[in-house]
């Protein structure tokens, strides 16, 4: 069984429609006051000159956070300028289609918002938007509302600028722009007047695409899709220990969940069973089955910690896995998985081992679907089920390049098994694999004494990626985190020319597989 909780708060990034015209005007008032925010017209001619470049953050349904964006030519985007001239009064009636740069002409968030990455969630769909165009970059007059309390003390806005580069002074637009990538490339005098906190300056700022080739076949191949070139994953090596509450568990959750924000992860992997920690809360003797149906009253706490996690770190979680007791009474294995977007969806262990089927009384769900995500398509295998090659196979078919494996094991031996099998995963379906072990003990809980685990994130192999096929590796045994970027074009192109080609070479003429449709 594999359900999407969509009742929950949800905070997702779309293309602005001329319906969303109200909410943008009313976002700007409240942002910027009454005198500074835009009027319906300008919001239209946005929406009219450029359709595809204009975004809104929504959240519960209500728009929370504006991007305005148009195209424009080298020549103009990198001379110096001022914002009403650049935008055309604000209307964006400067767009050019032929034009090499995407100009980002504003961002507003609602300033009852903050905290929820909506600026940042705005930024890095700009930047893909400049990656599928097959543009050269993003270029843009930056606000500096340090610059009036401080001018004396710096003597010029370029002074200023320099301070803020290197460290010695913060500025609450520039310093968040420089974390994003961006570089100074000058100081724009009178960009906007009405900015007083900025006494009218701007940094000019530009951020470069990083997959941009002047190459027109590489160019023309690059814009047929809506994927990301790199997707960042971090893997959370976890160490079992004794806890009191499902607050102090929380906690330690949301650590690691901070950590891998604060690297910019696009996801974050936990192990198998990670909920079984819960079992200490309990402080009492229990058998193998009873314990494992205890856990079950935790399922809608978990569920609504990953839920609330995802959203408010901008990050895609793989939430190990946690036993959830079904309608029919019997307990499934399942792995939740949060996304930014606010969407929880659930995908189960196929495959229990015999212990779990014997001791712990646990069930086998019947689907494996990919999970379509901001990063492209993604499946999930519990542990046992990376052991066959038939359920990795059936989510590549569906489009997965990402596949997550949290898994539990008590001696290295069963490590070994799923991490080789991993690696072939890895080899024949030319897609990447990331695993996440638990680590520690927990003793006084049946039959979860002793854990071994080496997380590791990989790749397959090829002359594109990592060496020996490994991206990241983990120290045995030791709580840590590992990250890894993994880039999707190089995987295209590996599945597409690269030495061996196992997708493209199957004998579908000799054999082949078919899984049963659920009734």
């Amino acid at each position: 069984m594999n359900r999407s909780d969509d009742s929950r708060s949800k905070l997702f990034v779309r293309l602005a429609e001329r319906a969303d015209i109200p909410a943008i005007v009313s976002l700007s008032a409240r942002t910027y006051g009454e005198r500074m925010a835009y009027t319906p017209e300008m919001v239209g001619g946005q929406l009219t000159q450029f359709p595809g470049g204009q975004f809104v953050a929504e959240y519960d349904g209500v728009v929370v956070g504006y991007c305005a964006t148009f195209c424009i030519s080298e020549s103009l985007a990198l001379s110096r300028h001022a914002w009403r001239e650049i935008t055309g009064g604000g209307y964006a009636s400067r767009h050019d289609p032929a034009g090499d740069w995407l100009y980002g002409m504003e961002v507003c968030v609602d300033p009852t918002r903050r905290g929820l990455r909506i600026g940042r969630r705005l930024y890095d769909r700009r930047k893909r938007l400049c990656m599928h165009l097959g543009l050269k970059g993003i270029v843009f007059g930056g606000r500096l509302p340090g610059l009036g309390k401080r001018f004396k003390q710096f003597g010029s806005a370029e002074a200023y600028v320099e301070a803020v580069q290197e460290g010695k002074a913060r500025d609450l637009a520039l310093s968040f722009q420089l974390s994003n990538q961006f570089e100074v490339i000058g100081v724009l005098p009178e960009y906007l007047p009405s900015d007083h906190e900025s006494l009218g300056f701007a940094a000019h700022l530009v951020w470069r695409n990083p997959t941009f080739s002047d190459h027109p076949e590489i160019r023309k191949a690059q814009s047929t899709g809506d994927l990301p070139a790199a997707v960042r994953v971090a893997t959370v090596q976890y160490q079992q220990r004794r806890i009191k509450t499902f607050e102090e568990f929380a906690t330690q959750i949301e650590y690691f969940v901070d950590i891998a924000a604060d690297y910019r992860s696009d996801f974050v992997v936990f192990p198998e069973l990670i909920t079984l920690q819960l079992l200490s809360i309990e402080n009492q003797p229990l058998s193998p089955s009873d314990s494992i149906r205890t856990l079950t009253k935790y399922t809608t706490q978990y569920r609504d910690l990953m839920h609330r996690l995802a959203v408010a770190y901008n990050i895609n979680i793989i939430g190990g896995s946690h036993p959830t007791q079904m309608d029919d009474g019997d307990i499934h294995n399942i792995c939740y998985v949060a996304l930014r977007d606010g969407s929880v969806h659930e995908r189960e262990k196929l495959h229990p081992t015999p212990n779990e089927v014997h001791w712990w009384k646990i069930a086998g769900g019947d689907a494996a679907e990919a999970i379509a995500t901001d990063c492209g398509p993604i499946g999930v295998m519990i542990c046992y089920d990376s052991e066959f090659p038939e359920l990795a196979r059936h989510l590549v078919d569906q489009g997965a390049m990402i596949l997550f494996v949290p898994y539990c094991t008590d001696v290295r031996q069963g490590h070994l098994r799923v991490r080789y099998c991993c690696q072939a995963r890895a080899v024949e379906n030319q897609v990447y694999v990331v695993t996440s072990g638990n680590v520690g003990n927990l003793p006084g809980v049946n039959n979860f004494d002793i854990q071994y685990a080496q997380s590791c994130i990989i790749t397959p192999c090829d002359f594109p990626f990592a060496p020996e096929g490994i991206a990241a590796d983990t120290t045995p045994n030791a709580e840590q985190v590992a990250f890894a970027d993994l880039r999707l074009d190089d995987l295209m192109q590996a599945r597409a020319s690269g030495t061996v080609q196992n997708l493209r070479d199957r004998r579908h003429d000799l054999y082949q597989t078919t899984w049963k449709r659920r009734i």
